[in-house]
């Protein structure tokens, strides 16, 4: 078989088999699909030997680039000694060991690291553990949970219950448990109606008014630290985070950050609760644990909670909870290698000089006919499409401008993708300030082309 009957049998087959997620595959099948082959640093390549600036960081995991030299090397070596063992009766050493070097950089009194695989699971965990937490402990009626609107924490079902995005949600709500939800602190759209100059943070009122009413009821309040992702990169205003661990102490609900997205050096900390000095009772982490390279996820949560758990076989406190690939050692061996690294090459500091280009960026292209808002932290940005900037009116959803965009973008060299009508921002963190500029430079270009062209 030639290359090029490979090539086009390789996306005839991909139309005729995969089952893309968050794609409506009536639209897929009229599409070439871009089938990605190699990886290099902060660029892919397809089949047809065309490289791409992967603007998306591989859905926001990739770190250090692809084919990082040391990460490749570290599953390598642990594939010579193995590649699979079970958590549940035994122990392993690559777990013991990554345990307890993440223990020493979360925030101070995260103590106890519960594995699995993937975002959705570390959400699963801290919910299923915060409600068993208080069952434990002889409190009985709390069992209901805090959530924010325009809040994406994954897609199994526990998971999905505590989202707040009814583009994804709404059609499982019968299947879902039952929650309160309170205002995003999203200041470009307030749902109350405020400037956030002059607001006060009003958003912490209706938390607090919530929590004041059915803290009874209320086992955990859960929320993504300082951006809500897959809401629009919503930017949280000072203070907002903070405020929120204040309430959860006062009212005697326990706090989930969910740092699926933001944790790893995504915001320049480590972790975005450092950002605010917060220490949640639950912290949940994926994407970028391993650098980009193979599924893992924790739970870290903290003594108080462990300790709720411990007691005789008999009295069923056990948390009876695990995965197959649970402290999977390949995916463990090169969450280690990614942390060596973050030492190594100093990502923190790369990350706060780029962020400052990104910034600044961010500030320019809101003078855009149609950009209604830019907004970002770190190495993440969002750039808000509206068809009017005076009355900040969206584009229709069925006009699809957010992915017209990103089209333009990848005839162009760049793989990005949207969400609605804002255009995400988020490479690896390895990205060179040379290519973190042409990224930039293309998504305005692309903007202009759409929305003026």
């Amino acid at each position: 078989m030639g290359i090029m009957d490979r090539n086009r049998h390789l996306e005839q087959t991909d139309k005729a088999c995969i089952w893309h997620p968050f794609t409506q595959m009536k639209q897929w099948q009229e599409m070439t699909p871009v089938v990605i082959e190699e990886g290099r640093g902060e660029f892919l390549k397809d089949i047809y030997g065309r490289w791409y600036l992967d603007g998306v960081a591989s859905l926001w995991v990739n770190v250090h680039g692809h084919r990082k030299k040391e990460i490749d090397e570290a599953i390598k070596a642990q594939i010579d000694r193995i590649s699979h063992s079970t958590l549940l009766g035994l122990a392993n050493v690559p777990s013991v060991e990554l345990a307890e070097r993440l223990i020493k950089i979360v925030p101070k009194g995260l103590t106890r690291v519960f594995y699995s695989d993937n975002g959705s699971t570390s959400v699963e965990i801290a919910l299923k553990m915060a409600f068993q937490y208080w069952k434990n402990r002889g409190v009985q009626g709390k069992d209901a949970f805090v959530c924010l609107n325009n809040a994406y924490h994954g897609d199994t079902i526990g998971a999905v219950s505590v989202g707040g995005i009814d583009l994804f949600h709404e059609i499982y709500r019968p299947l879902l448990f039952k929650t309160y939800r309170v205002p995003s602190p999203y200041c470009y759209r307030c749902e109350l109606g405020l400037e956030p100059s002059t607001c006060g943070l009003k958003c912490l009122e209706a938390v607090e008014e919530v929590l004041s009413k059915h803290h009874n009821e209320i086992a955990a309040i859960i929320l993504e630290p300082l951006v809500q992702g897959a809401g629009g990169m919503i930017v949280h205003p000072a203070g907002y985070l903070k405020g929120v661990r204040e309430l959860t102490k006062r009212y005697n609900v326990l706090l989930i950050a969910d740092e699926v997205a933001v944790g790893f050096g995504r915001t320049g900390r480590m972790f975005a609760c450092e950002h605010e000095d917060v220490v949640p009772d639950f912290l949940c982490l994926s994407k970028g644990i391993t650098g980009g390279y193979l599924p893992l996820a924790v739970t870290v949560t903290t003594d108080e909670v462990y300790n709720a758990f411990l007691g005789e076989y008999r009295e069923l406190k056990t948390f009876f909870h695990g995965h197959s690939y649970t402290g999977n050692p390949l995916a463990c061996a090169a969450s280690l290698a990614n942390l060596e690294l973050f030492e190594k090459e100093k990502t923190l500091e790369g990350v706060n000089k780029k962020a400052t280009i990104l910034g600044k960026w961010l500030d320019e292209i809101k003078e855009l006919r149609h950009v209604g808002d830019a907004r970002g932290i770190g190495l993440i940005g969002g750039v808000e499409l509206v068809e009017d900037k005076k009355s900040k009116k969206p584009y229709a959803f069925e006009l699809q401008m957010g992915y017209r965009v990103c089209n333009s973008a990848r005839e162009k060299g760049l793989l990005i993708r949207p969400l609605g009508n804002v255009i995400v921002i988020m490479p690896p963190l390895c990205i060179s300030e040379e290519n973190l500029q042409k990224m930039l430079s293309i998504i305005k270009d692309s903007i202009v082309e759409v929305t003026e062209g």
